[in-house]
Order: C-alpha cells, then sequence, then structure tokens
C-alpha cells in the first residue's frame, strides 16, 4: 500500500526512511524502567478460628447473581435497596470519581500516540522608513487642511503573508515513562471501580441494618403498648379494690407508675423509629418528609451465610481489591520516578505552505516543512530526581502496608461477626427459656393476686420481669439479624473481583465495574 505520507512530500527531498526505522528499532527495543509488580504476600489463616464447634446445618449461599438481601425474603427491604442503588447521592460521587479516573486511564493512554495539530494564519508586517509621505485623494487633503505625515513608516516595505502548516509531535518513550503511567493510571481506575463497590456494599449494608433496627422498634412498640393496655386494666382493678378497701393507696400509686413509665418507654421508641426512617429516607435519597415505612413485624428466620475458606477472602471483598490495585499503581510510579534519570526523544514534523499571495498559497514553489528529533536531559538538579524516586519507594511500601492492614482488618470483621453470630444463637436458646419461665410467673402472680393471698407488689415485680425479658429477646433477635448483615459485608456481599490483574501493553484494557447488583450502572446526570 502506497505511503499517504508520500503524497505531502515536497519533490526532490530524500524520505528519512533510514532515520525513521532506526528510531522505530530504539523503541522497539525500549525497555520499561522500574520493577514489574508482584503482588504482595499477607498473612492469610487456614480456616476462620470462630467456625469451631459452630456447622450450621443448612447454609444458605451468596448467589453472585442475586442481590445478597434477597436471603432476607423482605420484598420492602428489597425496594428500597433497589431505590438506594440508584438515589443514594454518596454512590453518586462514588460513581463519579469512578469516571474521572477512567477519563484519567484514557488521557494516559493518549500520550502513547503523536499528536497532530493544523494551523493557519494571515499576517500584515511592515518595516520602519524616514522622509515618506502620503498623498491624499484630491478634496480630502483640502477639507483636513493638511497632507498627512507618514514619516517613521515604509508604506512600500509593509507585506501580507498568507501561511498554514501540519505540525506533528511525538514523545517516544524508550524507557517506559509513558508505559509506567499508563499502567498506573490503570490500577488507578480498577481500584476506583473497586471503591465504588465498596461503598455500594456499605450503603447496602447500612440501609439492610437500619431497616431491621426500624422493624425492631415497631415490635417494641407494639410490645410496649400491649404492656400498657394490660397495666391499665390492671390499674382498674387496683382502684376497685381500693374503693371497698382492699388495698391501700400506695398500691393504686404503683400501678400508676407502672403504667406511666411503660407509656414513656414506647414514647422513646417512637422516637427512635422515627429517626430510623429519616436515616432510611437519606440512604434512598428521599427528602425525610416525604418518606414514610408502613408498620413492619421483624423478620424471625436468620439467614446462615457460610464463611468459605478465608483465603477466598482475598477475592471477594472490594476493598481488599482496591488497596491492591493500590499498590500496583504505586509500584508502577517507581519506574515513572526512575525514567527521569534518562534522556528524552521527541520526534516532530512540521509540513505547510506560506506565500504572500492567497492565490499561490498551495503551490510547490510556496511549500515549507522541517522534521527532526531532539534529546533532552537534565544535568543538574540539585537531587530532586533522587527524592522523587525515593518518595515513589516509600508511598509504595506505604500501600503495601495499607494492603497488609486491610487484609487483616477483613479476616478480623469476619471473625467478630461470626462469634457473634454463635454467641447469640446460644443466647437466645438461653433468653427464650427465661422469657417462657417469667410470663408463667407473671401469670401465677396475677392470679394469686386475684385471689387475694398476694399484694400487688409481687404482680408488679413479675409483670415487669416479663416485660424485660420479653424485650431482651427482641433486642437479641434484632442484634443477630445486624450480625447477619454485617457478616455478608465482611464476607464481601454478592460482589464478584473482575479481572484486575495488569496486563502487558497494548492489550490494556479499561476496567469496567462488574454488572449486576453489585455495582450499580453510570447514574443519570440531573
Amino acid at each position: 500500500m502506497k505511503n499517504p505520507w508520500h503524497a505531502l512530500r515536497p519533490k526532490g527531498l530524500p524520505w528519512p526512511c533510514s532515520g525513521f526505522m532506526a528510531v522505530m528499532a530504539l523503541v522497539l527495543a525500549g525497555c520499561a524502567m522500574g520493577p514489574d509488580y508482584r503482588r504482595s504476600s499477607a498473612a492469610v489463616p487456614s480456616q476462620y478460628k470462630e467456625l469451631q464447634g459452630w456447622r450450621p446445618a443448612v447454609p444458605q449461599p451468596i448467589d453472585a447473581n442475586q442481590p445478597w438481601w434477597a436471603l432476607y425474603g423482605n420484598p420492602q427491604l428489597d425496594q428500597l435497596q433497589r431505590g438506594a442503588v440508584v438515589n443514594n447521592q454518596t454512590l453518586r460521587s462514588w460513581e463519579a470519581a469512578w469516571r474521572q479516573s477512567e477519563a484519567a486511564l484514557r488521557q494516559a493512554r493518549a500520550g502513547l500516540w503523536p499528536t497532530l495539530s493544523g494551523s493557519g494564519a494571515v499576517r500584515r508586517s511592515g518595516t520602519m522608513g524616514h522622509g515618506n509621505r502620503l498623498e491624499l485623494p484630491a478634496g480630502l487633503d483640502s477639507q483636513l487642511g493638511q497632507s498627512l505625515d507618514t514619516s517613521g513608516f515604509d508604506t512600500a516595505r509593509n507585506r501580507t503573508t498568507y501561511s498554514t502548516s501540519l505540525d506533528a509531535l511525538w514523545d517516544v518513550d524508550l524507557w517506559g515513562r509513558i508505559r509506567r503511567t499508563v499502567e498506573s493510571q490503570a490500577a488507578n481506575a480498577q481500584a476506583s471501580a473497586a471503591d465504588l463497590a465498596a461503598a455500594q456494599l456499605s450503603i447496602q449494608a447500612q440501609l439492610a441494618s437500619a431497616y431491621f433496627q426500624l422493624c425492631a422498634q415497631d415490635e417494641r412498640i407494639a410490645i410496649l403498648e400491649q404492656a400498657a393496655a394490660a397495666y391499665e386494666r390492671s390499674l382498674r382493678i387496683t382502684r376497685n379494690k381500693y374503693a371497698v378497701g382492699v388495698i391501700t393507696s400506695a398500691d393504686v400509686a404503683l400501678a400508676q407508675t407502672q403504667l406511666e413509665s411503660t407509656r414513656a418507654q414506647a414514647v422513646n421508641a417512637r422516637i427512635s423509629r422515627a429517626q430510623l426512617e429519616h436515616a432510611i429516607a437519606v440512604l434512598t435519597g428521599q427528602p425525610p418528609g416525604d418518606f414514610t415505612i408502613a408498620r413492619t413485624a421483624l423478620p424471625q428466620e436468620v439467614p446462615v451465610v457460610p464463611a468459605g475458606l478465608p483465603s477466598a477472602l482475598l477475592e471477594r471483598r472490594p476493598d481488599i481489591a482496591a488497596a491492591e490495585r493500590r499498590m500496583a499503581a504505586a509500584n508502577a510510579q517507581i519506574g515513572i520516578a526512575q525514567t527521569a534519570f534518562f534522556p528524552d526523544l521527541t520526534l516532530s514534523g512540521s509540513f505547510g505552505y506560506s506565500s504572500s499571495a492567497a492565490d499561490r498559497l498551495f503551490k510547490a514553489a510556496s511549500n515549507v516543512w522541517a522534521f527532526g528529533p531532539q534529546l533532552a536531559e537534565t544535568l543538574f538538579d540539585a537531587g530532586a530526581r533522587s527524592a522523587r524516586l525515593a518518595q515513589a519507594k516509600a508511598f509504595h511500601e506505604q500501600t503495601m502496608a495499607d494492603y497488609r492492614s486491610t487484609v487483616l482488618l477483613a479476616f478480623q470483621q469476619v471473625e467478630d461477626e461470626l462469634a457473634s453470630l454463635r454467641q447469640l444463637e446460644e443466647q437466645t436458646a438461653i433468653q427464650g427459656r427465661a422469657l417462657d419461665a417469667a410470663r408463667e410467673a407473671e401469670r401465677l402472680e396475677t392470679n394469686q393476686y386475684l385471689a387475694g393471698t398476694v399484694d400487688y407488689t409481687s404482680v408488679v415485680t413479675a409483670q415487669q420481669n416479663a416485660l424485660d425479658n420479653e424485650q431482651a429477646m427482641l433486642t437479641i433477635q434484632e442484634a443477630r439479624l445486624v450480625s447477619s448483615v454485617a457478616l455478608i459485608q465482611a464476607l464481601g456481599g454478592s460482589w464478584q473481583q473482575p479481572a484486575l490483574a495488569a496486563r502487558t501493553l497494548p492489550n490494556y484494557q479499561t476496567p469496567v465495574p462488574p454488572s449486576g447488583p453489585a455495582m450499580p450502572q453510570p447514574m443519570p446526570r440531573q
């Protein structure tokens, strides 16, 4: 195929093929400075310690193709979660940050290619002279009363120049500075995608926890309202007994205190419920004043999620993936800093036309061109390059420490939630027996009081004990649900790590957040 550049080559000018091929040979032989990335090791246990002695009979795995909150089988929670993915403003911010990192990657890749620019100009110029007079048309001189003195300007030497040019500039990546920059930006973009997934998982976990806490407050309000109704009946019975002189006024005051105290607890529960509803509204991106959730019963079934192997956590947690990708980006920065010790090679070329007459601009005689390489090297910088290299190495060590710290924190969170769920399961059985005993004691004391064999103080004590145990049972169930959400978050939810491993150029592909419920699609701009 004919070289299209030959159509622009002026006649009689030999094409610098040998020099061009020599430069291309240098480019192809050029190596990328700096260490190639290798994933840092992290301490990984062989199994989770808190799984010992706890073997769930029917574990429910997290399906990567389904949202993790589907394990709870709650349609209202599903609706809230889907609204949060689209409308949560924090997620919009993280999604915009991810798009910024993708744009920075595209900008870095553009540096691998030459820059081509075009220009056109019309310029009027002249030279200074002496003793020249500009003759004016007849009649105009008499109207002005004098001729115009143009001394100081040589009108005969004024001229107009027309020019146009096509310029090319290529920063030859001999030492891999641009390639390492692309590698670093690609890793940063992948880290940003993982950050977006981590932020979404965090928002989803906050929403699920707030929803279960709101349901628990609804249950608590219902328990307190039922208790208040029962205490109101007891107060009427006590007043009737006092009216016939069976008991003293102290019993009436005690019954009144118990009723009002329970009503006060119900008011406090409503305050907490309202605050949780407002928090859920903000998480779903809605004004709290326009958002309501009807009273909902607290789910009684707590899904059991298998923890799997600890090594799988490194691939499932988006925050670990983000920390690992930042480590890769910092590693590439070392190579970028090392290239500053070597000369930069730039190829530039220009082809165009210049003429004093517009109709002769594109004639062969008006052709102008220029081509040549430029080599630049810093000879003295008082140690600035060495300082930048030391800074890049120290930053890489910092990202390694951050990565290992993130891994250790992830294992801690999983172990914490496994221990919490195991202990709460045991506590549920114990508290269930305590609640049954408290209810039976309340029934017996009430019957004895009605029979006149015990005083009212015994009834109040039994009723308060039963109410406290019922609320304790509710608190345990709430804690189990919240802990199960925290365990799912600690395990990475249903997020699946995409192929984040770095590839060699030029097959580096722009990282794309994984599709599905674990990662939002780019949000519509308002």
